[in-house]
């Protein structure tokens, strides 16, 4: 249920006595983990705790791509695809959640072309043609991801774009090259 569809309910907790209503604050962010993370960054960090978080979630995806390589192999074979995607997919998780936490576009886009550089460089032979059914789904989410972080680094400032130019030109020359574009 919502409380903008139910303007009265919402008059009602508004003209509560603000103890109340910091009671009922507290408790409510209590039970909502992301919420509790967004106001924990908006409201006790600063911008060296955000290059902190930055630092550390690269250090995660490296790690992630790291022990990803156990389990993908650069091999065409119908496993491989599914656990690619499968890294892939919680590497964009690891940055949708320092997204909606931080707000941060630049950090995003920087480390969403990450994801795409270590997919691409670490398994190239998975992107080449294939008949399998499970290469062209992922091959779909890749072109999807390469269209999504495209209009992310599109919207910075021209200077940051700058200084992702030679990554996202890197992921443009494979997703070309392959296909992927």
């Amino acid at each position: 249920m919502s409380l903008h569809k139910q303007p009265e309910l919402k008059e009602a907790v508004l003209n509560l006595p603000q103890k109340e209503k910091d009671k009922l604050l507290v408790r409510l962010v209590g039970k909502d983990k992301m919420l509790l993370k967004q106001l924990h960054f908006q409201l006790l960090e600063d911008q060296i705790d955000l290059e902190d978080r930055i630092e550390k979630l690269k250090e995660r995806l490296a790690a992630l791509f790291a022990e990803g390589r156990n389990s993908v192999k650069n091999i065409p074979v119908y496993s491989n695809y599914k656990e690619l995607q499968s890294l892939i997919r919680q590497a964009s998780g690891m940055v949708n959640e320092h997204e909606k936490i931080t707000k941060d576009k630049y950090s995003e886009a920087d480390c969403r072309i990450y994801i795409l550089n270590e997919t691409f460089r670490r398994f190239p032979r998975l992107f080449e043609k294939s008949a399998v059914h499970s290469a062209s789904k992922l091959h779909d989410y890749v072109r999807a991801r390469i269209k999504a972080t495209t209009t992310k680094f599109e919207k910075l400032h021209e200077d940051l774009q700058f200084d992702l130019q030679e990554s996202m030109e890197e992921v443009m020359g494979f997703a070309t090259e392959h296909g992927l574009h």
